[in-house]
Formats: C-alpha cells, structure tokens, sequence
C-alpha cells in the first residue's frame, strides 16, 4: 500500500473570527498544497479541517502519517477521545457535549479508510512543512473568497 504524509494546520483571526486550513500530501515523488479561508469559524475547527480536506483528497486506500501541531486534533484521535465521544452519543466524560462534532463524524469516517498515524510536532519550531501549513492557513484567512462554515454553531469551542 503507498504512503502518504500529511502536513496540517489551523488558523484563525480571533477565535472565533476569519479562518484558515492549510495542509500538505507529500507522495514519493510528488507533493501537493491545499488551503480554504472560511469568514467565521474558531481555531480548533480548522485544525480539524484541515485534516479533513487532505484526507478527502486522496483517491484511495493509504497508509498515513499525519504530523499536526494541535493536541486538540491529535490526542482526540490517538488517545481514543474522539471515538469515545461518538459511542457516547458525543457525549464528554463529564456528560457535556463534544465540540465540532459534524468535523468529527467526517473525519473519524474518512480515518476508517486508511492506516494512519498521528504525529503531533511543535508549533512554530522550525519545522518547515508545519511553518508551510501556517503560513498557508494564515494566508487563506486573510484571503478574499472565504467561505461558509455551515457547521459553526457560534458555541464556545474551547477544548
């Protein structure tokens, strides 16, 4: 089976405010950017997002190794969080219910086609694939044709 590395980031001007999901599909030989602005939205959705959109790039079956320096995104997922809260009928464990769950649904949906693994990696450190993301998230944010975050709820989304 190939293999893919994907790169990601979020980003958001205030939170909530303007946001922005970039990401990267580094292939063997080939390597391939994708960021969205969306006009309102909170930090925490683009990271998931911007799993998201790479994840529903590819056209099949991988296995995966996805760097990303949210927590948020990352321990949700490696450390069983996420399936938890949709067995739970998304329900926390203190009874209160997750956040961002249609990201959550499509993104625990498209894992299942895969073999991945997720790595998170520190946020402004160097790492030039993570600054590439930021950089591209930051600058979707900023763009001009923004769209829609019909998933937005305008609770608070703090993890």
């Amino acid at each position: 089976m190939e293999h893919v590395e994907i790169f990601t980031d979020g980003a958001c001007l205030g939170n909530p405010g303007r946001g922005g999901c970039g990401t990267i599909l580094a292939f063997e030989m080939d390597c391939f950017e994708l960021s969205f602005g969306y006009r309102h939205t909170t930090n925490n959705r683009m990271e998931l997002m911007a799993c998201i959109v790479a994840l529903e790039a590819l056209d099949h079956e991988y296995v995966v190794t996805v760097y990303s320096d949210s927590k948020y995104l990352v321990d949700s997922v490696s450390k069983g969080w996420a399936m938890t809260w949709m067995r739970n009928n998304w329900k926390r464990s203190g009874g209160s219910l997750a956040e961002n769950i249609d990201l959550w649904m499509r993104l625990l949906a498209l894992i299942q086609k895969h073999q991945i693994k997720f790595v998170w990696v520190k946020a402004h450190n160097g790492h030039p694939e993570n600054e590439r993301c930021d950089q591209l998230a930051t600058a979707a944010a900023n763009g001009s044709m923004l769209l829609e975050d019909v998933g937005y709820t305008g609770r608070d989304v703090m993890f």
